[in-house]
């Protein structure tokens, strides 16, 4: 089976020592590591993971490079960005929030996943995000959380 192409936020990552998210975040970087999700890594989680401790940055180095895709930061993205900030789905403080579904987006991952029940995985948001995407001219988004990922011994295909 082709692996998932997965863009994942920092509180994904985050996740695997927090105990409210462990078992999920956990679940998905062992999922990387198993070769099953490819992992999509912007500039941004990048940026976000050196204020994080030391056990959080530890995560990104471990997996396997085979498993992980850089994602560009580039200016479509800014530009898809600015249209998500213009369309008021998150305000400016969080423009980082909408930089990560805009690079998703731009990547085409299969899905981005979070944690972020305020500003990405929330259905109003997640709606806005596509209207935006769909105007602009791009795919649609999935957006969900790390639960919602297909576990290991799941054998349903998509």
């Amino acid at each position: 089976m082709t692996p998932f192409r997965i863009y994942a936020d920092t509180s994904v990552i985050g996740g695997v020592h927090d105990p409210e998210f462990a078992d999920d975040s956990r679940r998905f970087v062992k999922g990387v590591r198993a070769g099953r999700f490819i992992l999509l890594v912007s500039e941004i989680v990048v940026a976000e993971l050196r204020d994080a401790p030391k056990s959080v940055r530890r995560i990104l180095p471990s997996l396997p490079a085979t498993s992980v895709e850089p994602v560009e930061v580039s200016e479509e993205v800014l530009t898809l960005r600015d249209a998500y900030l213009d369309a008021s789905i998150v305000g400016e403080q969080w423009s980082d929030d909408a930089a990560h579904v805009a690079a998703a987006t731009m990547a085409r991952a299969d899905a981005i996943v979070s944690w972020n029940f305020t500003h990405i995985v929330r259905l109003d948001k997640m709606k806005a995000y596509n209207r935006v995407n769909e105007r602009e001219g791009y795919d649609s988004l999935t957006i969900i959380s790390p639960t919602e990922l297909p576990a290991d011994d799941d054998n349903d295909s998509f």
